[in-house]
Formats: structure tokens, sequence, C-alpha cells
């Protein structure tokens, strides 16, 4: 039979195994295998990270769209924070302006006399061409706006409403060349007419030659003669006083005191008591034209 013909072969085979172990254990084939080691190494290793690179290649269509994935997630929860940010941000400036319009209000009798009246209004519109400075609010004949009556926020005078509709008017402001205001130096008391110009200033006119009394720093005030709009609203600060020897009066540029292109709400002054022709106080509504 075939397989007990080859015993002997099997039989030396079986014999070379033992002898071989024999020898490994007892070391002698140490010096063999660090040759091998030297030897093989560095193909194992070379092997290894082709292994590896075939396998990140293989990765990296679904490494790709994960990256996408975490990215869009990651710049969506970006927008979200910039957005409650900027959310947050916005009711702090409103709630500020808010406290400002309230404490407005709340003075508003000693302001503007015991049957004061004022109607809060949005800015919904603005002179596109800047040429004419007006504002258009979102109040209008419905909610008892007529024309004339002065415009104001916290901080000082704005102007006039000077067109009416059913939900809407027009404001002039004070820096428009048709806006003139019979206006007060609050230190040296002197009066003079402030007018609206070309450009952000405003010029106060018709003031005496006197020397000092008008000086840079001076705060400029609604004197309330006429009885167009209420006393002692602020209209803006001196910057440059011109004076000069053949002219009859000397006159002075101005800086409004209200930030008059970032208005977002004011007050619409309807009733308060104006002085009357004799200096005395008269109570009644606010006109309906004029300034």
């Amino acid at each position: 039979m075939k397989g007990l013909r080859n015993w002997p072969l099997l039989a030396a085979a079986l014999v070379a195994s033992v002898v071989i172990l024999l020898i490994g254990s007892a070391g002698a084939l140490r010096p063999a295998d660090n040759a091998a080691s030297i030897v093989l190494v560095p193909v194992q290793y070379a092997l290894h990270r082709a292994v590896e690179g075939f396998g990140n290649l293989l990765r990296a269509p679904y490494d790709l769209r994960y990256l996408r994935a975490e990215n869009q997630r990651l710049q969506m929860q970006v927008d979200e924070l910039i957005y409650q940010l900027a959310l947050r941000n916005e009711i702090e400036l409103e709630n500020a302006a808010l406290r400002e319009l309230l404490g407005l209000r709340e003075r508003s009798p000693d302001i503007f006399g015991p049957d004061a009246d004022l109607l809060s209004a949005e800015v919904i519109g603005r002179d596109p061409s800047n040429l004419l400075r007006y504002l258009t609010i979102d109040r209008g004949s419905r909610d008892g706006v007529r024309v004339g009556m002065p415009v104001i926020t916290a901080r000082g005078l704005v102007g006039q409403v000077r067109e009416v509709r059913g939900n809407s008017a027009k404001v002039v402001l004070l820096t428009d060349p048709s806006s003139a205001i019979n206006a007060l130096i609050q230190r040296s008391r002197a009066t003079g007419i402030v007018e609206g110009q070309t450009g952000p200033n405003l010029v106060l006119r018709y003031l005496p030659q006197t020397e000092g009394i008008a000086q840079p720093g001076d705060l400029v005030l609604t004197s309330g003669l006429g009885g167009h709009f209420p006393r002692r609203l602020l209209i803006g600060e001196i910057t440059e006083v011109r004076r000069s020897d053949v002219d009859m009066f000397q006159e002075a540029r101005l800086r409004p005191a209200v930030d008059l292109d970032a208005l977002e709400i004011v007050f619409v002054v309807r009733h308060f008591t104006p002085i009357g022709v004799d200096g005395q106080a008269d109570r009644e509504a606010a006109p309906a034209g004029g300034n």
C-alpha cells in the first residue's frame, strides 16, 4: 500500500522536526533568528503600513461623509449661538431705550405740564435721498397725531410732525433746512433761532454781538416762545461761534443732542403746556402747525 511504502520518509521528517525543536530550545538557532529578523522586520513593517494605508484609503469616503456631516452640525450650532447672541444684544438695547422713554414719561408732568400726553411711535421710514431730512413713524390721525406736534426722545428734540395719514405720519427733523426753532442758551440765557441746514449740524442765528454770550460747549434748549415746542427740551451743544464786528448778529454752530440717523423709537407730544406771549403758561393742546 502506498501509505506504508512512504513510512521511512515520514519517520525521517518526524526525526528531523524533533531534532530542530531540541536545537531551537537549546538556543542554537538564535543567530539565524536574529539574522532573519533583521531582514524580515522591515519587510513586515512595510507590509503592515501598506495594508493600513490601503484600509485608510477604503475608509476615506466614509470619513469624508462623517466629517462633512459633523462640520455641518457644528456650523448650525455656531449659527444658532450667533443668532441667540444677536437677539440678546437686541433685547438689551431695546430695554435700555424703553427705560429711557419710561423715565421721560414719568418726568413728563414736570417737563410738559400736568396734562402732558406722550405717544410712543416706531420709526418705519427715512428720506432715501437724505436731502429732505424727515422720518416716517407708525402713528397717524387714528392715534390722535396732528400736524405741528413736537417729536422727542429722552435725549432731546427730534423735530415736528409735518404730514399726517391714517396710520402714519411724516416728521421733519430739526436739521431740515425748513426747520426754525426758538432757542435759549442755557448758560447766558441769550435767545435766538436754531435753523436746520444742509448737513448734520445746526446753526443758532440772531444772537446779540455781546462777547462771551455764546461759547463752545454751551447747551442750547428750546425757549418755549411762540408755544410751538415745550420749554427746556435739549436741542444741542455749541461747537463753534462766529462773530464779526461788521455783522449785526453773531451765530453759532450746534451739534444735535439726538443721533437723528439712529432713531428707532420716538415720542409724539400730543399735549403740553406752552408759554403764552405774555410768558404765562396756557394749558392747551399742541399746535396744529408752524415752527
